[in-house]
């Protein structure tokens, strides 16, 4: 099932007549500092929390018609992919130009918890072809938090950490009718992106509406080769609606649906036909609760997601497959604070129930031949129950956290036809069992008059994923080997220690964050060599086993300076390492990383240019498909420029990404499937208030 790249060469695309006047007449406005009432934020990413003792990073995607508070962020109407990756803590494995998958301290989806709104969500591809976050866009969201490790238990169990991307609301302000109408053009894909949000508030009732659609073309690497199976459609319908019954309760509820089709992925064998997701919920929210207790929010939620792949468009397969897959998820959290002296309690029970089902049908060449059935997931059943607690306590220039998570999760494998398949291996397999799950972690910080000191230590633990426990003959293209789950793994458990410090001086600021994780029955695949591929093209098949244990180091250096007032530059450099217990490198470990960035703000027009880049990874593991890859550098550059029509603001923003049209490809791109060459792009918001 192998397939190679078809890269044809193609020169850049370009803009017809008509367009490129168009563009030319919005740049020039770019160039003017027209006056305007809308403010810009400073920052769009910040380093804490509202808690400054959480080591927690907030990507903040603030709406376009609230005084156009994102005309700071470089690259307006992004993806939420792109988005991710501008944090200082995410970086993304790309199969593609859609659906990248979220790596936080150099792991991915199966060792985090990634929530929306604090609801848990599960993909239905088996290859991990529809992360979490393709299931959202930047249009629903006002913020996204980031915790590292155990500081993100409190949305689930977790090694690596949480993601929580969180829904935007208008929460009850006197508003009346606002409005915004947004689109964007990109040169490189020939990227469309059209949007609009009607929402309405005032201190009783609010609605909040948007919509927005993207379609792009194949994408053209540096160097004018045209990455074949790189397009996608998709388009995003979202609606939150809150009503206070009174002052100090409301109900909130919200809906999304999201649709993408022809999808391509060009690193895989495959492609995507339709990946949809229906996501509701509502929530009680009361400010005062019983016997002292504050901030009681009770949420029902549902979400239902269908993922098609096959390969129809591919001109060139040994045989045609089809492989749908779906994931229904039901759950609830209740949660609660209490103030009590120098202690701030927070009590969370949250639960959910997921059904996983995958299956793959083969079609042969030969009309005479029967087709081939298999259960890839086998209908499995997942339960988890949980409680979450935690104790922040105020003492003398000093705070401590403690917190806890306990939590019973449980298996079902409801298929025959799976369960006996799965029999093959394991014959003594049981349907269903019961894994107890739990953390427990400690964070300090500590003020030295300008220096501030965080060092935590913690300890977690979670189960084996649907595909790491009952997945069947799974086929990963990155290594060519089949894969078999295993339901005897044991329980993956992490000791994690971090430590940040922060020295903030007059006009430069300066941090220091590291963590380390020591992992016992480390999760990953092994070649199993008397068993026979079932996929065409396949090196092998592997089984998922416990290691003894696996160890992660992560460092970061980051400085902000402020040169003068209407110019600052940014800096992060950052190193990192994984190794198992015999001394071999862990696949998907970043190489050294860098990016640095320019900001000039004068008035209602700003600008950015950017540099990041990477040095060569020369820590890889080719037993799990993995090569060297060159260093690189690529830059970036934005300018934009809001300004007022009557009471309406207008903003413009343009830039070119990959200035240089650099040929490259990272440690984190699938099949070494090349980057995104020169592009230019082009957004246009109209916020009528």
């Amino acid at each position: 099932m192998k397939t190679d790249f078809d890269y044809r060469s193609q020169p850049y695309r370009r803009l017809d007549l008509k367009n490129n006047i168009l563009f030319f007449a919005l740049f020039c406005i770019l160039l003017f500092p027209w006056n305007s009432k809308g403010q810009e934020q400073k920052v769009t990413i910040l380093k804490d929390s509202i808690l400054p003792i959480n080591l927690e990073e907030v990507i903040v995607i603030s709406s376009y018609m609230k005084a156009l508070e994102n005309t700071a962020q470089q690259k307006p109407l992004s993806t939420l992919d792109a988005y991710l990756e501008s944090s200082k803590k995410v970086s993304m494995i790309k199969r593609g130009a859609y659906a990248w998958e979220p790596v936080l301290n150099d792991m991915s989806s199966e060792r985090l918890s990634i929530t929306i709104d604090g609801m848990r969500i599960f993909g239905a591809c088996t290859d991990k072809m529809d992360p979490i976050t393709s299931y959202v866009d930047v249009s629903n969201l006002s913020n996204i938090h980031v915790a590292g490790g155990q500081q993100g238990a409190e949305h689930g169990a977790t090694i690596g950490g949480a993601i929580d991307m969180r829904l935007e609301k208008s929460n009850f302000k006197p508003t009346g009718w606002i409005g915004a109408i947004e689109t964007a053009f990109e040169t490189n894909n020939v990227a469309q992106i059209i949007g609009g949000e009607l929402n309405y508030s005032d201190e009783r009732f609010y609605i909040d509406t948007d919509i927005i659609y993207r379609k792009a073309e194949n994408y053209v690497a540096g160097g004018g080769k045209e990455v074949q199976y790189s397009q996608y459609e998709k388009y995003n319908i979202s609606t939150n609606v809150g009503y206070k019954v009174a002052d100090d309760k409301k109900i909130v509820a919200s809906i999304i649906f999201d649709e993408a089709r022809d999808v391509g992925y060009p690193a895989l064998p495959m492609d995507v036909s339709l990946a949809q997701a229906f996501i509701g919920s509502v929530s009680w929210v009361q400010t005062d609760f019983i016997g002292g207790f504050t901030n009681w929010e009770t949420k029902l939620y549902a979400n239902s997601i269908t993922h098609v792949m096959d390969d129809s468009k591919r001109p060139d397969v040994p045989i045609r497959m089809d492989m749908p897959g779906w994931s229904d998820t039901y759950g609830y959290f209740s949660q609660t604070k209490l103030k009590r002296d120098k202690h701030l309690f927070l009590a969370k029970l949250d639960g959910f129930y997921n059904r996983s089902l995958a299956e793959m049908t083969m079609y042969p060449n030969d009309p005479n031949e029967r087709e081939m059935f298999m259960l890839t997931w086998p209908d499995v059943r997942t339960l988890n129950v949980g409680f979450y607690g935690e104790d922040m306590i105020t003492l003398k220039e000093s705070s401590l956290k403690i917190s806890t998570r306990l939590a019973l999760q449980g298996f079902n494998v409801a298929n025959e036809l799976g369960l006996g398949s799965l029999r093959i291996f394991y014959p003594e397999m049981n349907q269903q069992q019961t894994r107890f799950l739990k953390s427990v972690s400690t964070l300090y910080r500590k003020k030295f008059k300008e220096i501030d000191f965080n060092a935590g230590l913690s300890y977690g633990d979670r189960a084996p994923s649907v595909s790491e426990g009952f997945g069947f003959y799974l086929f990963n293209s990155f290594d060519n080997h089949d894969y078999i789950g295993n339901p005897d793994l044991k329980n993956e458990k992490a000791v994690e220690a971090n430590m940040k410090i922060s020295f903030p001086l007059k006009k430069i600021s300066l941090s220091l964050e590291g963590n380390y994780f020591h992992t016992t029955d480390f999760i990953i695949g092994a070649v199993h060599p008397d068993l026979s591929v079932m996929t065409i093209g396949a090196e092998g098949v592997k089984m998922y086993k416990n290691l003894e244990y696996a160890n992660l180091y992560n460092l970061a250096l980051d400085a902000n300076y402020q040169i003068m007032k209407e110019l600052s530059w940014t800096g992060v450099v950052s190193y990192h390492r994984g190794n198992d217990q015999d001394g071999r490198n862990l696949p998907f470990i970043s190489p050294l990383a860098y990016t640095t960035s320019l900001q000039y703000k004068r008035g209602e027009f700003s600008g950015n240019l950017t540099m990041r880049g990477a040095a060569a990874q020369v820590n890889f593991n080719p037993d799990y498909g993995e090569d060297k890859t060159d260093a690189y550098t690529v830059f970036s550059l934005s300018l934009g420029n809001s300004f007022s029509i009557s009471t309406d603001e207008v903003y413009v923003k343009a830039g070119v990404e990959n200035v240089f049209d650099a040929n490259y490809s990272t440690y984190s791109d699938w099949k070494n499937i090349p980057r995104m060459g020169r592009n230019v792009y082009l957004s246009l918001t109209y916020a009528i208030n």
